[in-house]
């Protein structure tokens, strides 16, 4: 189909050319011929003496069959091959006419002498009027099939670069339709092809991002939601009274602390099952998503906006440092808040009320640093709680786990070291993107940044109380 297109194409172009190449061979011929004839009509204005004309038709060159040959004398300079009716046609309109004749084509040019009209034929015979036609036509033809094949070769192309952009977006629709919504095309073939493909890559993109807002949504929500229920169940524990002798309570003071007793079974469930939502939901949104990046002082600001309040409820002094600056961190947003909340959680958890705490941010050598210190009884053996954190049957209840792996997740770690305020210091770790990572040590950055401030801090931090450590 493409190739008779484009050979008709090309006979299109090349069959007038080659038509118009004959007759400009043909023009050339009977100019030539026009020329002699000249040469004789200029003798017969001065002469018409029989010797005269020979030699000025002898002159004008050319075989004796194309010679020129005068009619009309009163002796003839020769047989030409026009007929009378051609010869009477030239003379009665007076002008130069061509005739076909055998074996050719005849120019006439009639030249009045006095009260008669002589008659000049030029005979050109076929062989001038077609001269070089048949190398002529074998050149058009080896230009047809050459222009035919370079047509074919690059429709060919055209349509093989046309259909494997057109079966690219195919895949890709069937792709997403499937609910693949990273599969992608390569942007190939015609512009408009091309800018489909753009277009279509920037729609995944979208759906691809609107999935993972939803997604991380959820677990935003879920996240949202847990930290409440820690201040419901503090609350439940709150109300509940130390003392556990039975005798001493009415039947109605039993049955309101059992009541306290499955509201919080109850709180504890609904904690377990929102942590689970949570787990799910991220672990998509990571697979998806891929690395995510946050603001850490942002994080640290947000999250500090609802502990903040619940410190005041319970009288807890309390500071933020650090945390004025952008300091980006390679993990997702969602995750470091869920990360904050845990262990900022456990000071509430294991705290007494009143127990101060404090949340630095810092950034040096490589890392981004974030300490929660608190003055409350710390923790005996941090190795192994760190440990327990890491261990696969499960939470510490310490929100370790949920701390290490947020900081594993950005090639950081976490450690535990004595406060200065007396308590537990949990430093994590975060890679900083902007940085190389040079040194560090068992305790982290912060422990070296912590020493060399602790002359600055001493004098502030020496008003609040310290507590003998004890294990969680």
């Amino acid at each position: 189909m493409t190739g008779g297109v484009c050979a008709l194409v090309a006979l299109a172009f090349l069959l007038p050319l080659a038509v118009s190449l004959g007759d400009r061979v043909r023009a050339e011929a009977i100019a030539d011929a026009a020329r002699r004839s000249a040469l004789v009509t200029g003798a017969l204005a001065v002469s018409t003496e029989p010797s005269a004309v020979e030699r000025a038709v002898t002159a004008s060159g050319g075989d004796v069959t194309t010679r020129p040959v005068v009619h009309g004398l009163d002796a003839g300079s020769g047989t030409g091959r026009a007929t009378a009716a051609d010869l009477d046609r030239a003379r009665a309109e007076k002008r130069s006419v061509v005739v076909e004749v055998s074996g050719g084509a005849a120019r006439l040019d009639p030249v009045v002498l006095g009260d008669r009209v002589a008659v000049v034929e030029v005979f050109v015979p076929d062989a001038a009027l077609n001269r070089g036609s048949g190398l002529r036509w074998l050149l058009l033809g080896a230009v047809a099939a050459a222009l035919v094949g370079a047509a074919v070769v690059v429709v060919d192309r055209v349509a093989t670069r046309t259909v494997f952009a057109t079966r690219g977006l195919i895949a890709g629709a069937l792709a997403i339709g499937d609910g693949d919504l990273a599969a992608r095309v390569e942007p190939t073939g015609p512009r408009e092809l091309a800018e489909a493909g753009h277009a279509f890559n920037q729609m995944a993109e979208r759906l691809d991002a609107a999935r993972t807002d939803e997604r991380e949504l959820v677990a935003d929500l879920s996240h949202r939601l847990r930290t409440p229920l820690t201040v419901l169940r503090l609350d439940a524990e709150a109300l509940e009274s130390d003392d556990t002798s039975v005798g001493t309570f009415s039947q109605a003071e039993l049955d309101h602390r059992r009541g306290i007793r499955r509201i919080r079974q109850a709180i504890v469930t609904l904690e377990g099952e929102i942590d689970v939502l949570i787990k799910t939901t991220r672990k998509a949104v990571t697979h998806d998503a891929g690395p995510a990046m946050c603001d850490v002082s942002e994080v640290v600001r947000d999250r500090m906006v609802f502990w903040s309040a619940l410190a005041g409820d319970q009288n807890r002094p309390h500071r933020v440092s650090g945390a004025q600056l952008r300091i980006p961190a390679p993990v997702p947003r969602a995750e470091l808040a869920a990360a904050l909340d845990a262990v900022i959680g456990n000071v509430f958890r294991y705290t007494p009320q009143g127990t101060a705490f404090e949340v630095a941010v810092s950034r040096r050598d490589g890392y981004v640093a974030i300490r929660i210190d608190d003055a409350g009884p710390g923790i005996a053996d941090p190795d192994r709680a760190l440990r327990r954190g890491a261990s696969d049957r499960g939470s510490t209840g310490l929100g370790l786990d949920i701390a290490k792996r947020v900081a594993m997740q950005a090639n950081g770690s976490v450690s535990i070291d004595r406060a200065q305020l007396g308590g537990a210091s949990v430093v994590m770790l975060l890679a900083d993107p902007e940085a190389t990572p040079r040194q560090v040590n068992r305790f982290g950055l912060v422990g070296r940044m912590a020493r060399d401030s602790r002359d600055q801090k001493s004098a502030e931090r020496r008003r609040w109380p310290r507590r003998r450590p004890t294990d969680r």
